[in-house]
């Protein structure tokens, strides 16, 4: 190749990288800067402020989604650069789609919108007594056994793996660790053929049960089939769902979210506070009361974005608020708002501060950066203490958001979660 042929193809490959390298970094940063899903309210001005590189449009092809402030223009012709806050007019509710390209020409992303009526719903921040049942037996772990030759050995070993679900044995469905033990024990000494649930998915597993010193037959697993503990419901909707925590429950010694089957909720009384300090985060203890008459709900998913489910006419006894209406992301901002908590044994509304908002957030409920500036609640508790998770945060009169996680080493600040994270979820 002569030397002239080396030097074009040398600048047909910068101009190729100069083209493909802002391309590709522009669909990076699109796919984790902007979100996949948009609400607006019907016929209400919404404003988003996207941070996009240069080059990228929105473009609708609906008149129902007008972009800009604008109205009256035909489909297929509205692009907006991005480089001011963006303004979008939804006129007719329904779900729609709107584009967004590199340099008009390049598709980058295409995002749902979703043209809705307001939306109220009444802000709790009331503790309440928590069951979750697995859906199937949770193992938690292997162990070492004493057979009865006096010898340590451990069966499950490199069988079973934590986090792992045991639906059946020999074909018996398992309702609870009980029938795991009688399955175990009625297999007298032979192989027993489990399916297991792992990561989704379901196994074939057989496994030799060991008799053990005091003659019972055992697999060397820990397992658990049920978890509870104390939390705070964020919201309930006209329709009495609720929404809490803001965050999953999950596994205690695993780390990972409970796959839950069922659960409850019950009445709890919060009998004294632990206050947070620096690397040592607070916490709220108190005592659930199981019981028919003590019953407030019924919980049927658990997911990253909190616990959802149902109350009961009880409990909609006990609500002291009033519905507000629900504010989407782009109604929030930093500054002051506040916080909805029965930490002091009354609801109360105590001061914080939004300092940041993070739209781009990678995980879901960590989306704001808040601070607890109220006096009255960091004499009480330090900031935010365990327990407070799902205590609803209300700015300008709108619900938009729930209290999920505390810095360990600073308690008077912590993490939020946008109020539309969780309800898309409950839907």
């Amino acid at each position: 190749m002569t030397r002239k042929g080396r030097l074009h193809r040398m600048l047909c490959w910068l101009f190729l990288g100069l083209v493909l390298l802002p391309a590709g970094f522009s669909w990076l940063y699109i796919n984790y800067a902007i979100p996949d899903h948009l609400n607006l309210v019907v016929s209400e001005e919404e404003i988003f402020n996207f941070a996009l590189p240069p080059g990228v449009t929105f473009e609708s092809e609906y008149e129902e989604v007008v972009l800009g402030n604008q109205s009256n223009i035909p489909a297929g012709q509205v692009k907006i650069q991005a480089a001011e806050p963006i303004s979008m007019y939804g006129t007719t509710e329904g779900s729609y789609r709107i584009g967004m390209k590199l340099f008009g020409i390049i598709d980058m992303k295409d995002i749902q919108v979703d043209v809705v009526t307001d939306t109220y719903a009444i802000p709790c921040g009331t503790p309440i007594g928590i069951y979750l049942k697995s859906n199937g037996v949770m193992v938690i772990g292997t162990g070492e056994i004493v057979n009865e030759a006096g010898n340590v050995v451990e069966p499950a070993f490199g069988i079973l793996k934590s986090g792992d679900y045991i639906e059946t044995v020999n074909g018996q469905t398992l309702e609870d660790k009980d029938d795991l033990i009688a399955a175990v024990n009625a297999c007298g000494g032979n192989a027993v053929h489990m399916e297991v649930r792992r990561d989704g998915e379901l196994i074939d597993v057989d496994l030799n049960p060991v008799q053990a010193e005091d003659g019972s037959y055992k697999l060397g697993a820990w397992v658990r089939d049920d978890t509870q503990g104390i939390g705070t419901v964020t919201y309930v909707d006209m329709n009495g769902s609720f929404g809490a925590l803001g965050h999953g429950i999950s596994d205690s010694d695993t780390g990972r979210l409970v796959d839950t089957k069922e659960g409850e909720l019950y009445a709890t009384e919060i009998l004294g506070i632990e206050k947070g300090e620096p690397g040592n985060p607070g916490v709220m203890s108190g005592v659930i009361y199981y019981g028919p008459g003590t019953k407030m709900g019924e919980v049927t998913a658990n997911t990253d974005e909190g616990i959802f489910g149902t109350v009961n006419a009880r409990f909609k006894e006990d609500i002291a608020s009033e519905a507000i209406p629900v504010g989407f992301r782009q109604d929030v901002k930093k500054g002051n708002a506040v916080i909805r908590s029965s930490v002091s044994g009354e609801v109360k509304d105590y001061d914080i501060e939004i300092q940041k908002v993070d739209h781009a957030a990678l995980q879901k409920n960590k989306g704001m950066t808040i601070k607890v500036v109220d006096e009255e609640l960091l004499e009480l508790t330090g900031g935010i203490v365990q327990g407070m998770s799902g205590s609803p945060i209300i700015q300008d009169g709108k619900l938009i958001g729930a209290v999920t996680h505390v810095l360990v080493n600073e308690p008077a600040r912590g993490y939020g979660i946008f109020i539309e994270n969780m309800i898309e979820v409950a839907e």
